[in-house]
């Protein structure tokens, strides 16, 4: 019993930092973008396209190859999610899916066993479907990019600012997806108690707050002034 309350305790105090951690960024970036890579990645990402988009008989070539290695790095990304979930089902199905791996320090039941598993699939799973969507908004970028911005009728007219929110969704996927990669370190390390998930929470959380919010950047507050507006 004692070993379960390890599971009771420091396994929901992991998630809820995560949780808890996402939500405070997810508010720091509507209410000070100007304090977050995400915001700086995003207006750099519409300046490029704007500046691929002026000129696209020379600068055309540049965009598709860009965003073919966008593409390339979600594919590699839903490959390896796929795959890792493929692995944890024939895992959970075969003979080792009631039994615990190596040395575990915690619950050892066999529905412990299983949550642990079907909650390392389920993350597989959703950063697999964050990169399909990813792929989706590159693919579509790479064909509106080459289309030059006066082509199109004024009704239609093709903007560079929608472009731009086209590549910044394909982005936002792709970080999503990454994230929830990441998600599943911890909960592999589940499977060898919930000590060593635990304390890959909180280097988990180290490594995400030194990429979210890791400077602050004054030249942004014209752009995202601090009232939220134009956040991402």
């Amino acid at each position: 019993m004692e070993k379960q309350i390890l599971d009771y305790s420091l396994v929901p105090a992991g998630l809820l930092l995560m949780v808890g951690y996402h939500i405070w960024l997810l508010f720091r970036i509507l209410k000070f973008p100007n304090k977050t890579v995400i915001a700086l990645n995003s207006l750099c990402r519409t300046c490029w396209v704007r500046a691929m988009m002026e000129d696209v008989s020379k600068n055309g070539v540049l965009a598709i190859q860009t965003l073919r290695n966008s593409i390339m790095a979600s594919t590699v990304l839903a490959s390896a999610s796929i795959m890792l979930s493929s692995a944890i089902a024939v895992l959970m199905s075969g003979r080792y899916g009631d039994r615990p791996f190596g040395v575990v320090f915690g619950d050892k039941t066999a529905l412990t066993i299983s949550i642990k598993s079907f909650a390392i699939l389920f993350c597989f799973l959703l950063s697999f479907l964050m990169n399909v969507q990813s792929i989706r908004y590159f693919s579509l970028a790479s064909i509106l990019i080459s289309v030059p911005i006066n082509m199109m009728p004024h009704p239609h007219n093709l903007s560079a600012e929608y472009v731009g929110s086209v590549v910044n969704s394909g982005s936002y996927f792709w970080s999503l997806g990454l994230r929830i990669f990441y998600f599943s370190f911890p909960l592999f390390l589940w499977i060898f108690g919930p000590i060593p998930m635990f304390l890959s929470c909180i280097v988990l959380l180290l490594m995400l707050y030194s990429i979210d919010v890791g400077f602050e950047s004054a030249g942004l507050e014209e752009v995202y002034p601090r009232n939220g507006e134009g956040a991402v």
